[in-house]
């Protein structure tokens, strides 16, 4: 059974139709990368999959379990949303780390906030937090920050701004990993230690979801690619396939120009 079943997901922003008809399944530890132009529908996809953008049509299921179908009546509950969101772990182009908290403090506030809706919450209080707390650490240590547990987003690299970002997201313990272009934002001399985290994770048998311009990344490291152009999936298949015998031509000039 797939980890991800996305059937004949679209969506418009007024009259204009950015995906028309998006259907894909991925496996566990499976790494799907999405390549294709600016405004091809990359980006609008990883937010309507991870609930920043609601679907117009279409249907969304995990671990067999559908958690969004366009045609089921009613609106899901606050509480039915976020706990489908807390499916996917989103990490963005530019970190959105909050300035104000350190490392520790921005890796631990989700959990911590969920925390409070817990039953044995006010018994168990402290227990709670230490264990989110000492969590927090081992995953920043993860992503080889330990030395830069109190330190301020504005103190830290591009670089280590996203890998915080990187253990931000896993804190939540999710079943897909989802990257938006995590390094566009980053000078190139930088790019290789968010790669080399990603890397890490994926021979950790994460499952994956890369919207990437970087094609030797995405070639490397993939188990299966997309490349979508005008809201649909133009292409799809084994890595080696795309990258090496591409079948359409705006698929080889899309990649000619990288």
């Amino acid at each position: 059974m797939s980890i991800l079943e996305v059937a004949n997901i679209k969506k418009k922003f007024g009259k204009t139709e950015v995906l028309k008809g998006i259907s894909f399944t991925l496996e566990q530890g499976e790494i799907l990368s999405i390549i294709g132009s600016s405004g091809s529908g990359k980006t609008t996809l990883l937010r309507c999959l991870t609930f920043l953008e609601r679907a117009d049509e279409g249907i969304i299921s995990v671990n067999g379990k559908t958690i969004f179908d366009s045609h089921a009546a009613g609106k899901p509950t606050v509480a039915e949303q976020r706990k489908a969101q807390l499916t996917f772990g989103l990490v963005f182009q530019n970190f959105n780390l909050f300035p104000q908290y350190n490392v520790l403090e921005n890796v631990t506030l989700a959990g911590k906030l969920l925390a409070k809706e817990r039953p044995d919450y006010r018994k168990n209080k402290k227990e709670i937090l230490k264990q989110i707390e000492e969590e927090a650490v081992e995953l920043i240590a993860r992503v080889g920050l330990s030395e830069k547990l109190i330190y301020y987003p504005c103190e830290l690299s591009g670089g280590q701004q996203q890998r915080v970002a990187i253990a931000r997201a896993l804190a939540l313990n999710p079943g897909i990993l989802c990257f938006d272009e995590p390094t566009s934002a980053l000078d190139p001399e930088l790019t290789g230690e968010v790669l080399s985290v990603m890397k890490s994770l994926a021979s950790q048998n994460m499952t994956m979801i890369i919207v990437t311009h970087e094609m030797a990344f995405a070639r490397d490291i993939s188990t299966k690619a997309i490349f979508m152009d005008q809201g649909v999936i133009a292409e799809m298949g084994a890595p080696s396939e795309l990258f090496d015998s591409p079948k359409s031509e705006r698929l080889r000039a899309f990649l000619s120009s990288y």
